[in-house]
């Protein structure tokens, strides 16, 4: 049974989109079907870390004149990505009807993946909270910093009380340890817990690592580098964690169709 994820931040700089793509490689090099959509629109930059280039996005599809399926771009371990357009004034501001339209559409998706991973706009915005709600498993990127959990809280806060999200993944980066990443995990989580009634899940960290930065800037993913490191077994271990666990089965329009009935993709 196919499943979605969408990974969210509360805020930008925060390594959102970097995590989004080495964790849907990561997903692709065990062997599980994945797709990467790019839906943080008109600022749209997945394609530019993953070093390939589109010819077509999703202004084409809302245009009419491609479908989602002829959007999918080739990417390594056999990874398809579906690129949400960079620079474009079009779908800067798309409406709720566009945006369904965009969900909708990914059910001809279903029956050709596993994992579909769904990297939105960062913030609490109208765009960002329609992209999460769709999705069975929001994982949120969390940073030590008290503007990264403020912002982090005001998003899992607006996903809540405005789309009925009750399950939510943290996985926390830039972190120095495992332990420092468990301690802001907790700390988010008693802040969380103390107002709001959800269910929190830590998936892992990503260590703060000059690799990854050079990975960004040779525009060569890091789960691409043949030899294992702990930057690669760090996005191993989320995206092993993110196989199993609660799934959002809200009430609306869902990512890849009808909503899932099982707790995990084997």
């Amino acid at each position: 049974m196919s499943f979605s994820i969408a990974v969210a931040s509360g805020k930008g700089g925060v390594g959102k989109t970097s995590v989004a793509i080495n964790v849907a490689l990561s997903f692709a090099k065990m062997g599980y079907r994945t797709c990467l959509l790019d839906t943080d629109f008109g600022v749209a930059n997945a394609h530019i870390l993953l070093g390939i280039d589109p010819k077509q996005n999703i202004s084409d599809m809302l245009q009419n004149q491609a479908s989602l399926l002829d959007l999918c771009t080739p990417a390594p371990f056999g990874l398809r990505f579906i690129s949400g357009g960079s620079g474009m004034v079009d779908v800067l501001n798309l409406d709720n009807s566009s945006r369904f339209q965009i969900v909708r559409s990914t059910e001809m998706l279903a029956q050709s993946t596993d994992v579909l991973i769904v990297d939105v706009p960062a913030g609490a915005s109208d765009a960002t909270l329609n992209f999460v709600g769709a999705a069975d498993r929001p994982l949120i990127i969390l940073v030590g910093e008290p503007t990264s959990f403020m912002d982090a809280y005001s998003l899992i806060k607006a996903a809540f009380l405005e789309a009925d999200i009750k399950h939510f993944y943290l996985a926390v980066n830039m972190a120095n340890s495992e332990a420092q990443a468990h301690d802001h995990f907790s700390r988010f989580r008693d802040i969380t817990s103390r107002f709001l009634d959800v269910q929190l899940t830590y998936v892992g960290h990503i260590p703060y690592s000059n690799a990854l930065r050079q990975s960004v800037i040779e525009r060569k993913p890091i789960m691409t580098r043949p030899d294992p490191s702990r930057e690669t077994i760090a996005f191993q271990k989320i995206s092993k964690s993110l196989l199993s666990g609660p799934l959002n089965r809200t009430n609306g329009i869902r990512y890849l169709g009808a909503p899932s009935t099982q707790e995990t993709v084997s």
